[in-house]
């Protein structure tokens, strides 16, 4: 295999990486650029996202099965997790385990961009919960529908696991 090959599996800088803008007023905007897209990585999950004062990438959540990390490269903010709000800035690591009782988010805070990395462990399929909306979504992967939907008290659900079937 040649080094030009071999490098384009394996390597991505973050410096050059396509961005994609996302933008929901009023809170959500970034700018985010996967790292491990078009890689061999098939459990490791990277990308690069910026996010300008004031604003945050998504919403206030937790997963069931993947843990996340996030390296804080540039500026300041601030991680909402388990309730609380922690300070985070250039150098910072953090490490959020999969679970309900870690749902978290990051908000710029700063007066300039906050650049991070997301990393995860991609596990498929996956479950995510939304605490501030009562959202639910199931993510199968490359293959199958998604879902969202709203968090229900069981006695309002109303389909039993039989409903429908033969």
């Amino acid at each position: 295999m040649n080094t030009d090959t071999l490098r384009a599996q394996l390597i991505r800088n973050w410096n050059e990486v396509p961005l994609t803008r996302t933008d929901r007023p009023p809170r959500h905007e970034s700018r985010y650029g996967s790292l491990t897209e078009g890689t061999v990585a098939k459990q490791l999950g990277a990308s690069v996202d910026t996010v300008p004062p004031g604003k945050q990438a998504c919403p206030y959540h937790f997963h069931y099965a993947q843990e996340e990390m996030f390296v804080i490269l540039e500026g300041e903010g601030t991680l909402r997790v388990a309730g609380e709000l922690l300070p985070v800035t250039a150098g910072d690591v953090i490490t959020i385990p999969a679970g309900r009782d870690f749902p978290h988010h990051l908000l710029n805070t700063g007066t300039s961009d906050l650049k991070y990395l997301s990393i995860s462990t991609m596990q498929r399929p996956e479950i995510c919960e939304y605490p501030d909306s009562a959202k639910v979504g199931a993510f199968p992967g490359e293959a199958g529908p998604r879902f969202m939907g709203r968090r229900t008290p069981e006695a309002e659900q109303g389909l039993d696991y039989w409903d429908g079937e033969p």
